[in-house]
C-alpha cells in the first residue's frame, strides 16, 4: 500500500510524546556526562597534575572518535535498527563516564574520552533519523527545540550537581553518579521502542542512499563548516568557563557553579519558546528555510557579543547579563540547526546527512580546546581565547547569511516510501 511521509511515517499521541521526550532526556545525560570533565577542572586538574594544554588534549580526545564515527553512526541508522544502535550508543558512553573516576592520569583520561566520543557518537544522527521519520514538520521546530534545550539544561543540570558534588566530596563521585544515572535511561527506552521493534509493527522502507552521493552533495559541505561555526562559542564555553571564573576571576566552586548553571537555564527555556514560536509561524503560513536562517544568523550574533563581554566584564552582575545573553544566542543556533539539516536530506537521507553535518561540525570540538589551552600555556591570559571563539560565531553570522544555500529540501533526496 503506498504512502507518504505525512501520513504513515509519522507518529502521533503517545508514542510521538515518549520518543521526543526520551529522545530529549538522552542528549541532556549527553551533555552532562561529555560536560562532567569542565566542572570538575579545577579539582581534577591539579590532582592529575594537567597543565592546560594537557587537560586541553585530554577534552579534545572526545571528538578524536565522536567526529569521525557521527558519519558512520548516520550510516548505520539510516539502514539498520536505529532504536537498538541508539541503546547501543547509550550503554558505551554511560560505562566510560563511570569509569572515568577510576582515571590516575592523562593516558587513562584520554582512554576513557575516546571511547565516550565513540558512543555519543549515535545521539544526533539518531535523534534526528527518528524526528524526519515520525515528526510532521509542522512540530519540527518543538521536537528539535526539545533537543536544543536539552543541549542547554545538560550542562546546566551538570553545573549544579557536579558542582554541588564537587562541593560536598571528591571529583570522582561525579563521575560515577553521572555514569551510573545514564544508565537508569535505558529502562524506559526498551519499553517505549518496543513496539516498533516488533516484527509486526509497518516500517516506511526507502531505497537506501550511498554515502558517496551524499558526500557529493557541495550543500552538506557547506552545511558541515556552518556547523563546526556553531559548535565554536559553546564548546568554548563549555570547556573554559568553570576553569577561568575559578582560577582567573577568583570565584569559589559554589558561585561557579551558580554563574554557568544560569546561562544554560536561560538557554534552555529559550529554545522551548523559540521552538513553540517558529512552529507557530510555520503553521501560519511563513517560509520555514528563511525564518530559520534569520533565527540562527541572530543567534550567532548575540553569541559573539556575548562571548566578547564576558572576558571584559567588571562585576559579577554584568557576567550574569552577558551569561545570559550567551545563552539566548545560543538557544537559536541549536533549535534550527538540525532542524536545517533535517530540511535539506529529508526523511530517507537524514540519518547520513546529519552524520556527516555533525562529523564535520564537531571538528571544532578537536581544534578549539588544543588552541586555546595553548594559547593560554604560551601568553598566560585567557584573552585570545576569548577573542577567537567571539570571531568565529561572528564567522558564523556571514556564512550562515551568506553562504548557506536556500533551505529546501536537496534535489535527488525525495523519499519514495512504501510501507512494508
Amino acid at each position: 500500500m503506498a504512502s507518504t511521509p505525512q501520513t504513515a511515517n509519522h507518529a502521533t499521541g503517545t508514542r510521538l510524546i515518549w520518543l521526543v521526550a526520551l529522545l530529549a532526556l538522552s542528549i541532556l545525560l549527553n551533555y552532562v556526562d561529555r560536560g562532567a570533565i569542565g566542572i570538575v577542572a579545577p579539582k581534577m586538574k591539579d590532582a592529575l597534575g594537567l597543565s592546560a594544554s594537557e587537560f586541553g588534549f585530554a577534552v579534545s580526545a572526545f571528538f578524536w572518535t565522536y567526529a569521525p564515527l557521527c558519519l558512520v553512526m548516520g550510516w548505520l541508522c539510516d539502514r539498520f535498527c536505529v532504536y537498538r544502535i541508539f541503546a547501543l550508543g547509550v550503554t558505551i558512553w554511560a560505562v566510560c563516564t563511570f569509569l572515568t573516576g577510576f582515571v590516575g592520569g592523562l593516558a587513562g583520561l584520554i582512554m576513557l574520552r575516546i571511547g565516550l566520543g565513540i558512543g555519543e557518537a549515535v545521539a544526533f544522527p539518531g535523534s534526528s533519523k527518528i524526528f524526519a521519520a515520525q515528526v510532521p514538520p509542522h512540530k519540527r521546530g518543538i521536537a528539535n527545540a526539545s533537543v536544543a534545550a536539552a543541549i542547554a539544561f545538560g550542562p546546566a543540570v551538570g553545573s549544579l550537581a557536579g558542582g554541588t558534588i564537587l562541593t560536598l566530596g571528591d571529583w570522582r563521585a561525579v563521575f560515577w553518579l553521572f555514569g551510573a544515572g545514564t544508565l537508569l535511561w535505558l529502562v524506559p527506552w526498551r519499553m517505549v521502542t518496543r513496539p516498533v521493534q516488533s516484527p509486526t509493527f509497518s516500517h516506511p522502507t526507502v531505497g537506501r542512499l550511498e554515502l558517496g552521493k551524499l558526500l557529493r552533495i557541495r550543500t552538506l559541505w557547506l552545511m558541515g563548516i556552518a556547523h563546526f561555526l556553531s559548535n565554536y562559542g559553546f564548546y568554548f564555553l563549555l570547556t573554559w568557563l568553570p576553569l577561568w571564573l575559578v582560577q582567573t576571576r577568583g570565584y569559589s566552586i559554589p558561585e561557579m557553579t551558580a554563574l554557568t548553571t544560569l546561562g544554560f537555564v536561560v538557554q534552555g527555556v529559550a529554545a522551548l519558546a523559540i521552538g513553540h514560536w517558529s512552529d507557530a509561524q510555520v503553521a501560519a503560513g511563513a517560509d520555514e528555510g528563511k525564518l530559520r536562517r534569520k533565527l540562527i544568523v541572530a543567534g550567532h550574533l548575540a553569541a559573539m557579543l556575548a562571548i566578547a563581554g564576558i572576558f571584559l566584564a567588571q562585576n559579577t552582575w554584568q557576567l550574569a547579563a552577558l551569561l545570559m545573553l550567551a545563552g539566548l544566542g545560543f538557544s537559536q543556533v541549536s533549535t534550527n540547526i538540525f532542524a536545517i539539516g533535517q530540511i535539506f536530506a529529508g526523511p530517507r537521507a537524514t540519518g547520513g546527512w546529519i552524520g556527516i553535518q555533525n562529523a564535520i561540525g564537531n571538528l571544532s570540538g578537536i581544534i578549539g580546546p588544543i588552541v586555546t589551552g595553548i594559547l593560554i600555556d604560551a601568553l598566560g591570559s585567557y584573552g585570545w581565547g576569548f577573542a577567537l571563539a567571539a570571531g568565529v560565531c561572528a564567522a558564523g553570522a556571514l556564512w550562515w547569511g551568506l553562504v548557506v544555500p536556500e533551505i529546501r529540501q536537496h534535489d535527488g533526496l525525495e523519499t519514495a516510501a512504501t510501507c512494508a
